[in-house]
């Protein structure tokens, strides 16, 4: 090949990119990035960053040298509009086109909005900036959206000294992912400090003077932070020939037509040790995508299929919140070390009768690791969780 691009220049683009240098691909290799800024990193957004205990200059992912010494052919502040699959062309907002033999596609997600004017999103660096300067001491904060990114930028702004609000549609923040007692502890995390956490709430627009509930009421707030989930980024792609769905829809290869791969956000590939097509929005899965998607690009003689034990990680008030494999969707939870009631545990999870998840709250890093093989080798329910481990059953996923 000798000339590969990839599109969308955050982690999975740059791990992809990084790779194929890495790998020896020493022909000519553009990355296109819709953000003016060299890549960063995301998840500090709404933790360090969101909290100014670090400056931007922290989140670069590479030194200008870095980025420097892979030769790029480096595109920033341009984003692609289309792609001509038999002509082998991403077009370019700015007119030009970028021709190429192999494409990663790496264009992530952009947030979910609601109806009205003024709200807050948080996915790019000048989003947390401009959110963290309205964050002082006294602000009236509300927050639609009570999963792991509005529950972090709630802590954070009750640690500044807000009044937080955080509205959410569930019974329990996020007992469909992580079932209804984890849920519960984390609803008890937020009354305790003060959050006026409301549940079973819709939020139908944003006004001048905060949102607007589904009955009608008025929620007043100085500022408003829309944090309800991701949409792929894949409207460039339309009239493409490749199948979007929820994402670009790849084999377990990350493969979406011939020499064109997908990773991170926007890549929607068959994981075949879970057995199903999954999306995932979390920071390993991106720079680990990027990295299988670029070798499977460059070998195809030697691929392997990208089977990921998914990680992600939150922090929020004082705890600590780790998760390998595929929590939502499952049948049970069962804590198998710690104890829930005092905030310090190790949760396993069950689809069917294997192991398929675990999560750890308060503990250290090597508790919840030991539970990643029993995942990865779909270790059966019954010989891995010890018996008498407080369990939690429930129906398709929801709270029992």
């Amino acid at each position: 090949m000798r000339h590969i691009a990839v599109v969308g220049a955050s982690a999975a683009g740059l791990a992809a990119a990084e790779t194929l240098r890495r790998e020896g691909y020493d022909g000519t290799l553009t990355l296109v990035g819709d953000e003016p800024l060299a890549p960063y990193d995301r998840p500090p957004l709404s933790k360090q960053l969101l909290a100014s205990e670090w400056a931007p200059e922290k989140l670069a992912l590479r030194t200008s040298e870095d980025l420097a010494g892979l030769d790029l052919d480096l595109r920033l502040g341009v984003a692609a509009t289309g792609l001509e699959l038999t002509e082998r062309l991403v077009r370019l907002a700015d007119g030009s086109t970028v021709p190429y033999d192999g494409l990663v596609i790496a264009t992530g997600v952009r947030p979910r909005r609601l109806p009205g004017e003024g709200a807050h999103v948080l996915r790019t660096l000048d989003d947390a900036l401009a959110l963290r300067d309205r964050l002082t001491r006294g602000t009236r904060l509300v927050v639609v959206g009570a999963g792991f990114l509005g529950a972090e930028a709630a802590s954070v702004a009750w640690r500044l000294g807000c009044e937080v609000t955080l509205l959410e549609p569930a019974p329990v923040p996020l007992a469909h992912a992580v079932g209804a007692e984890v849920g519960a502890l984390l609803t008890r995390a937020h009354l305790a400090r003060g959050v006026d956490l409301r549940c079973g709430v819709t939020v139908t627009e944003v006004t001048e003077f905060g949102v607007r509930l589904g009955d009608g009421e008025v929620v007043e707030a100085d500022e408003v932070l829309v944090a309800i989930g991701s949409l792929p980024n894949t409207e460039w792609l339309d009239g493409s020939g490749l199948t979007v769905g929820d994402g670009v829809v790849c084999d377990e290869y990350c493969e979406a037509a011939q020499n064109v791969y997908a990773a991170g956000d926007v890549a929607r590939w068959y994981n075949p040790l879970f057995g199903q097509s999954m999306r995932i929005e979390h920071r390993t899965n991106a720079a680990e995508q990027g990295m299988a998607a670029a070798r499977n690009l460059l070998r195809p003689g030697a691929r392997k299929p990208f089977a990921l034990v998914p990680y992600f990680w939150s922090d929020q008030y004082d705890m600590k919140i780790q998760a390998y494999g595929c929590l939502r969707g499952h049948d049970e939870v069962a804590v198998v070390e710690g104890d829930l009631m005092e905030g310090r545990f190790v949760a396993a999870y069950r689809r069917g009768e294997r192991v398929t998840g675990a999560l750890s709250v308060g503990m250290p890093p090597k508790a919840i690791r030991l539970w990643r093989q029993a995942i990865m080798t779909g270790a059966d329910w019954g010989g891995t969780v010890p018996s008498g481990s407080r369990a939690e059953p429930v129906a398709g996923g929801a709270p029992a």
